[in-house]
């Protein structure tokens, strides 16, 4: 009966893990448009309209007369010529066009296999939910936008860039969750409760981390300090917990560096203590299996912190940045899955 069932959601479960690889590149897209700082670059939000780039000179010209109105050309880019206004132009438009492109690939499968019955009663209160966060996630991204287009305002604040960045990963994670739950035999999930606690703890630690990442980016904080083990020649880096703590916690380069750092040693150090208890799981168990994804994760993100680091001179390297935030959203997605698969529920057989 299972079997079956697992047959029947089969074409759901494959265009939910789609999404789930689209949403991956869309946020490696927001990381790019972010550090080429691209992303205000269009200043208008045209849902139809907007999925082409500019036609004509004529069209290029106008749409870099409205981006000369606001303070970043202004203070910041008013060297560009036309040329540079089309190279950052590019990655915000990618980054919006690849968002109409997910839409797509949502509904219309949603609405074929709505008509084909592929889904149930019990799929219909996920559906509803996915889509309502992917119009936040869009509403909150034109947001963001919005609030850097004016005469004040030179980026986007790295606040707001954490709260898009965030709420595309809950959204990355919901559709995920969702696609195990149609794709994993019952038989695979084991009731560990303790397990899954040291699991939700990896979880909120790396959110955490993730967050002080988009303080990072937003900030540019790698070019504060690049030299590691030590920060600048410090340890305990000066000019850190001098003013307001959280003022100090939330906008200080050189705190959020430290932090940054810090829960990256300790993620690392948690994420081996879990995979060593996690061999106590069933043998021949799924969970046992994946529970060395994480540790490789991990190792594989802190190596790539460090070169993103050491590259950061002028400017950050975007490849190894990129791939930097790439592998922090596979290591959130691993222990997502093992999270799934050690519910601390009895397992039906």
């Amino acid at each position: 009966m299972e079997k079956s069932r697992l047959q029947k959601q089969r074409p759901v479960a494959i265009w939910l893990y789609i999404g789930v690889g689209m949403l991956i590149v869309q946020v490696l897209l927001g990381g790019i448009t972010r550090l080429t700082g691209s992303g205000l670059s269009i200043t208008e939000w045209q849902p139809l309209l907007g999925a082409l780039p500019p036609m004509n000179e004529a069209a290029w010209q106008a749409a870099f007369d409205k981006y000369k109105e606001i303070a970043q050309f202004q203070y910041v880019n008013n060297h560009f010529t036309l040329s540079d206004f089309k190279s950052i132009y590019f990655w915000e438009w990618f980054h919006r066009d690849w968002a109409r492109l997910m839409g797509v690939v949502f509904i219309i499968p949603f609405i074929y296999f709505v008509a084909k019955k592929k889904i149930d009663r019990s799929m219909i209160q996920p559906m509803i939910i996915l889509f309502i966060l992917g119009g936040l996630q869009g509403a909150i991204g034109w947001i963001m936008v919005q609030s850097g287009l004016n005469q004040e305002d030179l980026y986007v604040s790295h606040i707001r860039l954490a709260v898009h960045f965030i709420s595309a990963l809950v959204l990355l994670c919901y559709v995920f969750w969702f696609a195990l739950k149609l794709s994993t035999a019952n038989r695979q999930l084991l009731a560990v409760p303790r397990l899954r606690r040291f699991n939700l703890l990896l979880l909120g630690l790396l959110t955490l981390q993730l967050i002080y990442g988009a303080f990072m980016a937003g900030l540019h904080a790698a070019l504060n300090a690049n030299t590691w083990p030590d920060i600048n020649g410090m340890w305990w880096p000066m000019g850190m917990f001098t003013g307001n703590f959280l003022t100090d916690i939330t906008h200080n380069p050189i705190t959020i560096q430290f932090i940054h750092r810090g829960l990256a040693y300790l993620i690392t150090i948690l994420v081996i203590v879990w995979w060593w208890k996690a061999a106590e799981a069933r043998e021949n168990s799924l969970l046992r299996s994946v529970r060395y994804l994480p540790l490789l994760l991990v190792f594989l993100q802190v190596v790539l912190g460090v070169l993103t680091l050491l590259g950061s001179r002028v400017k950050i390297p975007i490849t190894q940045a990129i791939l930097h935030q790439g592998v922090g959203m596979l290591l959130l997605l691993s222990l997502i899955w093992t999270l799934f698969l050690s519910r601390n529920k009895a397992v039906r057989e």
